[in-house]
């Protein structure tokens, strides 16, 4: 028998729903309209049969729900109807169907499982019946008639074929049918390894795996099975939709759906239960400890835990208090639950606001630090209902800070959250957080390792610097011994405590001898990924005298600053850095702005922790640190951000690294595996190439054209070696990125690129295989371009096109037919490849992706096989032939930019369309003229795209991502 999605994962998933609370229903007999989302005879059903109202009253309820997913039919309108939608049934829900007409809160969905109406269906089309744009969706799961969840189901037979492949078919679909996604609560994809989901608008590169506990099984159908009846329950789905889903804005004020990652959602639960049964028993643990690591989103673990908490009527109007020791933390996350429109938060400025807070007894969400219990004498309140939740709270329980925090809230309960692991010497912290039931004392935990393996955070490298920058504490001590033999042994301990050290770090010398390194690393590994650093030193005046000499090795000022605390600075010293709250947000969302000049801060203790800039790849660390400070520093260049960003990197002046285990000296040994030196992957290089290498036995590489790229993809014929070996060059991709440039890659330069073209020769031209065939980063790409002299292109396509006797040169000999095919197949996904986005030559990959499919299974002939691609290099020229008029296209591309910014312009921003687009073209063809094939160059595009971020973004503060990306889409297909 054939394996297929439809007839394994699809089938799979269909018979676990219907063990899970989930009805099946053939999609035909679902009593739909032929447009209609909301399966109206169903809801109607439901409003009646839940709120005891009439079917007028139901049908004016529909109408409202009809109204909101019709105000969804573009994808930049999808996301807001996606949030107006959740509100009509949470929130804005008060109808006055009640006696004399008073107000009442209409119910869609019962807490009682059995009283709702859960179908799962397959293939649902809409619009119904198909017409042309119509999409077929393989999986369906609705809740008293209203589409809550959409999935999609892809081959396991297939090794290319991923859930990647089935989430950009969910985006796809969220551009070609987006009404459908307006109630949508979440999608998912399964190839039968993973599950994996995510909400409305987030690419697929944001989407997270579900594990339906810390066990994180996946791999089998087994697994994709236990996680999926875990995450698709009726019950847990509305829990996830009410409680852990916000809607929050990006810094450039676009409206985004966050809906929780797995960790965020067991640990919320675990905190949500533990007070919950504790209350409802009147006895039991009343703490709990949370170690999620550093960047994998804790703060939205407390905005979703406060949202249900809050929302709990047997607590009793609970009163929910988060607690942070730093004030940039109190206001990041303010600025997190703020800007997802929580509401009833408030702040505790100072010891009078937090005992006021609690003498009015109010029953709200309090955000504050932990230095205002400093000064408060006593209880400020005995209610057991109050919840505590302590960010980073390994920082502050040592001290008599949490002592006084828990004997003003004596009753409450208490649980902390850190980004690191707890020491068993930390004993105040797990005394107070450290529950006996829980397993090594921890009710949640989230590794480094599930961070990096989901997709959450990045991996860390250190580069280690010449050992005679290190600190060198016993050449220190000697000197110092010379230089103190006539006092005691202790004053000299005590002096040259004080001294040495202090010395060292701040001496000119060493401090120029540091920066030209910092400078010339900078610019060789860093800037041109268009990334930025951070340096961090010893005290304020090095930060100083580091600014000084950077900016005289760059040659401004305008590249660096310094943040620093500026308290005790009696002589002003520090004055010019001297800045409110308000100005240094400003200045780090400048930082963060990959089109201001600002690309190095300097620091001593600020922005250590809590600081989030993903643009921020590397870290120049020039003080001693140590266990948890060192830890929660480096990994502020762990965060996401562009494909470029491979990894965090920390450079060592110190020599922290030179003993990673006593550097991170955590009773957790997954820690010491945290960060990797680089030279270690340097070293692996040659392996990585050997393996990529050992595909192609036999084959001469020293042999070009279409004979040496035959040779070599005769060697990947089959699905399985190819996508082995495409897992195999990603490695070796990932790593060569990872540490070029270095001179000793050079050696190795020859073999890289011949696999770097080998790889690209054989990738699918269309989206398919999108987590495994991944794009190359921008440094190989630049090699490839930089020698590009190796690559034989041979016979242009209109050549091979035009020649008549193409197929009576072969008709005989099957050998030259499938000789010659090679060659036209390799010209046609070259220049497929020249198209990639352009959703105009899509049917052409997907063509022929089918006709080397059909030949790999032999349903064809060779001839068959070279006439079919023919005919399909034929009218590709075709359409290039429509659409290649110089003017015409510029046309073209003038028309759609017309069309993007007319879209995103409102009477708050009232930019002139025309202007806008005048200014890019204009800006563009000039640095079109001077590049031959511009988009081809690394140069070219990464001018262009810095042109058009400065016209956007400064020209007319249009600083949206997703119109950036749109826009620079326009000008790479046009232009």
């Amino acid at each position: 028998m054939i394996f297929n999605e439809e007839n394994t994962i699809e089938k799979m998933l269909l018979t676990k729903a219907a063990q899970c609370g989930w009805k099946y229903v053939a999609s035909n007999d679902i009593p739909r309209s032929t447009d209609s989302v909301l399966v109206e005879p169903w809801l109607q059903d439901a409003l009646i049969r839940l709120n005891g109202i009439t079917a007028d009253q139901a049908a004016q309820v529909i109408y409202k729900l009809r109204s909101a997913i019709m105000s969804g039919n573009s994808q930049d309108e999808l996301i807001q109807a996606n949030d107006r939608f959740r509100r009509l049934l949470f929130e804005e829900n008060s109808e006055p169907f009640g006696e004399n007409g008073d107000n009442i809160n209409i119910r869609f969905f019962s807490e009682n499982p059995a009283e709702n109406h859960c179908v799962v269906t397959n293939q649902w089309e809409f619009p119904r019946p198909s017409r042309d744009g119509g999409k077929r969706l393989d999986l369906v799961l609705l809740i008293n008639g209203i589409p809550m969840v959409i999935g999609e189901a892809k081959t396991p037979v297939r090794p290319q074929v991923t859930w990647a492949d089935g989430a950009n078919d969910m985006l796809q679909y969220q551009r070609s049918i987006p009404e459908m996604f307006v109630p949508n609560i979440l999608c998912f994809a399964s190839e039968g390894k993973e599950l994996q989901y995510g909400g409305v608008g987030l690419p697929a590169d944001k989407w997270g795996p579900w594990f339906a506990d810390e066990e994180r099984h996946h791999g089998t159908l087994n697994d994709v099975e236990h996680n999926f009846r875990h995450l698709l329950t009726p019950e847990r789905l509305i829990d996830i939709y009410r409680f852990y889903t916000v809607f929050s804005a990006t810094s450039t004020g676009r409206k985004i759906k966050v809906v929780c990652r797995y960790q965020q959602y067991l640990g919320g639960e675990a905190i949500v239960q533990r007070v919950l049964t504790t209350f409802r028993n009147g006895y039991g643990p009343k703490k709990g400890l949370i170690w999620h690591f550093q960047g994998s989103g804790k703060s939205w673990l407390m905005v979703f835990a406060a949202q249900k908490l809050r929302k709990q009527n047997e607590l009793k109007a609970p009163t929910v208090v988060i607690v942070d020791d730093r004030i940039d933390l109190e206001d990041q996350i303010t600025g997190d639950f703020t800007r997802a429109e929580i509401p009833n938060i408030e702040s505790a400025p100072d010891k009078e606001s937090l005992e006021n807070f609690f003498k009015q007894d109010q029953r709200k969400i309090l955000i504050t630090t932990i230095f205002k219990f400093g000064d408060v004498q006593g209880m400020l309140s005995d209610r057991s209902n109050i919840i505590v939740m302590v960010d980073e709270a390994h920082r502050t329980q040592e001290r008599d800070l949490g002592t006084k925090m828990r004997t003003a809230l004596p009753n409450a309960f208490f649980f902390g959250l850190t980004g690191t692991p707890i020491n068993r010497r930390d004993h105040n912290t797990f005394a107070t957080f450290g529950a006996e039931e829980d397993e090594e004392r921890y009710l949640s935990k989230y590794t480094f390792q599930n961070s990096v393996a989901d997709g959450a955070t990045l991996e860390l490298n250190f580069k280690t610097v010449p050992v005679e920058m290190h600190l060198d504490e016993k050449a220190l001590q000697e000197e110092f011994d010379e230089l103190t033999d006539q006092i005691s042994e202790e004053e000299k301990a005590e002096l040259v405590k004080r001294t040495s050290v202090e010395a060292f770090f701040t001496s000119d010398k060493r401090i120029n001898d540091v920066c030209k390194y910092i400078v010339q690393h900078f610019r060789d590994y860093v800037e041109p990924a268009g990334m930025k650093a951070q340096v961090v030193v010893y005290n304020r005046e090095c930060c100083v005298k580091y600014k000084k000499a950077i900016d005289a090795l760059l040659g401004t000022e305008d590249a660096t600053t310094i943040v620093m605390h500026t308290a005790g600075d009696k002589a002003d010293l520090y004055k010019p850095y001297k800045r409110s709250r308000d100005e240094e947000k400003r200045l780090l969302d400048k930082f963060r702005d990959p089109l201001s000049p600002l690309k190095i801060v300097i620091v001593t203790s600020k922005l250590l922790t809590g600081f989030d800039a993903p643009i921020l790849q590397c870290m120049y660390l020039d003080k001693p640190m140590k266990d948890h400070t060192l830890l929660q520093a480096i990994c502020r260049t762990n965060r996401k951000y562009t494909v470029d960003k491979k990894c965090g990197l920390v450079v060592d002046f110190v020599g922290v690294f030179d003993n990673v285990a006593r550097a991170l000296a955590f009773d957790e040994e997954s820690i010491k595996t945290i960060i990797s030196n680089i030279e270690e992957i340097k070293q692996r290089i040659p392996e990585f190439i050997n393996e990529c290498i050992a595909f192609f036995p036999g084959v001469d590489r020293t042999v070009g054209g279409w004979e040496g790229l035959q040779a070599a993809q005769q060697c990947l014929k089959e699905d399985t070696v190819k996508t082995n070996y495409a897992r195999h060059f990603a490695r070796l991709a990932k790593a060569w990125e990872t540490v070029s440039p270095d001179p000793e890659l050079f050696k190795y330069q020859t073999d890289y690129i011949w696999s770097a073209q080998v790889y690209q020769s054989v990738r699918p031209v269309g989206n398919d295989g999108a987590l495994i065939w991944t794009l190359l980063g921008a440094k190989t790409i630049e090699i490839i371009h930089n020698n590009i002299d190796t690559i034989d292109i041979g016979t242009p396509l209109e050549d091979l096109v035009v020649d008549a006797d193409v197929i009576d040169s072969v008709i005989n000999d099957a050998k030259k037919a499938k000789k010659r095919a090679v060659e036209i197949e390799k010209m046609l996904r070259l220049r497929l490849g020249e198209h990639k986005g352009d959703p105009r030559y899509k049917h052409f990959a997907e063509k022929l992706n089918e006709l080397r499919q059909r030949m790999e299974e032999n349903l064809i002939t060779s001839i068959d096989f070279l006439r079919e691609l023919l005919a399909t290099a034929r009218e590709l020229l075709e359409e290039e032939k429509r659409e290649n008029q110089p003017e015409d296209k510029r046309a073209k591309a003038r028309a759609a930019l017309t069309e993007l910014f007319e879209s995103v312009r409102t009477p708050e921003t009232p930019i002139i369309v025309e202007r806008v687009v005048n200014d890019i073209d204009e800006n563009v063809v000039a640095i079109v003229r001077k590049f031959k094939d511009a988009f081809k160059s690394v140069t070219a595009r990464r001018e262009i795209k810095k042109k058009l971020r400065s016209i956007l973004w400064v020209n007319y503060q249009i600083k949206d991502q997703d119109i950036f990306d749109k826009a620079y889409q326009y000008i790479e297909m046009y232009y």
